[in-house]
């Protein structure tokens, strides 16, 4: 990513957060080469805290694209804060209305133009009791029907050290570790040209879950109950062949 092309106040979010997420934290990164390096993508992100978009963010950045996020509505309420965001072009979702409509147009729209678009599938933070991914919303899923663009799944551990979502605890020292890995964009091949319809969508993004689900397993290690207590759906071509 060009520097130069960042503009004032994107220079301004990344000169405040990246010395803050430095200060904060200590890495270990994992797998950015999956990251394209231009071209519309859609990153797919296990939610765990409400400090792990900054530390994704660092990390997306330093691997070179800038992210636009879909974000919860109330934050671009906020003074101040919500100027910034729309400034530095992140996306906001009201859930339940035809708001989140839009939004998902204007991710269409954005990564038809190239742009890395970040999508917490599950809407927000996990409510597992070991925050192991739960339930995800269809909106990735919709959206790789629309764009076919490529869909690289992310996860990380560490964030919820900063702010427990169970526990409502902030600790700010001493820095914590913060792991992050990206892997190769997924194979959603078994639907590709399919229909929109409430199957296709669930399909996908059971598969978009199960996948970040084995990856974090992985990364943290651990034993996950099973995802919201269903059996992994097959593919389509897992049908044909069964």
């Amino acid at each position: 990513m060009a520097r130069r092309r960042l503009g004032f106040w994107r220079r301004f979010a990344v000169m405040t957060v990246k010395p803050l997420i430095g200060a904060l934290t200590r890495r270990t990164w994992q797998g950015m080469e999956h990251i394209p390096a231009e071209g519309g993508v859609i990153i797919v992100i296990n939610h765990i805290s409400h400090a792990d978009p900054l530390a994704v963010a660092h990390y997306i950045y330093d691997a070179g694209r800038w992210p636009s996020f879909l974000a919860k509505s109330s934050l671009f309420e906020v003074p101040v804060l919500g100027y910034l965001l729309k400034a530095v072009h992140q996306i906001p979702v009201r859930r339940g209305t035809t708001d989140a409509v839009k939004a998902l147009e204007a991710a269409r729209i954005g990564v038809k133009s190239g742009e890395c678009v970040v999508i917490y599938p599950e809407g927000t933070t996990s409510r597992e009791p070991d925050l192991w991914p739960m339930r995800g919303k269809t909106g990735a899923a919709r959206l790789w029907l629309d764009t076919g663009a490529p869909v690289v799944p992310i996860v990380m551990w560490g964030p919820e050290q900063i702010y427990d979502p169970r526990t409502k605890k902030v600790d700010l020292f001493p820095r914590k570790m913060m792991q992050i890995t990206a892997g190769p964009p997924l194979d959603l091949s078994a639907w590709a040209g399919a229909q929109p319809t409430a199957q296709t969508l669930t399909e996908i993004t059971d598969h978009i879950m199960l996948h970040l689900r084995g990856m974090l397993v992985d990364l943290r290690g651990g034993t996950p109950p099973p995802l919201y207590g269903m059996p992994k759906r097959n593919s389509p071509s897992e049908e044909q062949t069964a």
